[in-house]
């Protein structure tokens, strides 16, 4: 059996069809979640309790390094490990395995957290080629023997969620 669909029938879908592609394209049309902006919103929840230095503490967050100033890259921070996280060997924005934190002019006493870091032993990864998290490439830390990534999440950077350092903090 065949179908007639009048003139004006056809002038009308394709009307119809041509508003959602145009809507499908503009600026306006509802987008799918930006899986980045998911986890990097995961880090900064799972870590908000940490912008208590003592909270960290108390989870088994151990002092590593004072206030470091990379020599070709500028400040980072002081960095906090967990070194349980650290031995698992896994990469998980709901169990980061350090916090770097950064002097807090106004309150010495008490840092401010600023980025979390990623971190996995050299011994710990067989694959030829650097870790990654979020297509950013993990770096080689020869002191501390691990591939290692800082996530700036709770102070802007300009040069990059991912960079090592962070021309906004001082040490």
């Amino acid at each position: 059996m065949h179908r007639i669909i009048s003139h004006s029938l056809k002038r009308s879908l394709t009307i119809i069809a041509a508003v959602a592609a145009f809507a499908a394209c503009s600026k306006d049309a509802p987008t799918a979640p930006n899986p980045t902006d998911e986890t990097l919103a995961t880090l900064r929840s799972v870590t908000k309790r940490y912008l208590d230095l003592d909270a960290a503490k108390a989870d088994g967050f151990v002092f590593l390094h004072g206030c470091e100033v990379r020599e070709a890259g500028g400040p980072v921070g002081t960095v906090y490990v967990n070194m349980g996280r650290l031995a698992d060997g896994r990469i998980d924005p709901w169990s980061p395995d350090g916090l770097i934190y950064a002097p807090d002019s106004a309150n010495a006493d008490h840092p401010k957290l600023v980025a979390v870091e990623f971190a996995i032993p050299y011994a710990l990864w067989t694959a030829a080629q650097p870790p990654t998290f979020l297509d950013a490439t993990f770096q080689r830390e020869d002191e501390f023997g691990v591939f290692g990534l800082h996530v700036w999440v709770w102070r802007d950077n300009p040069k990059g969620m991912f960079a090592e350092s962070n021309p906004n903090v001082s040490c």
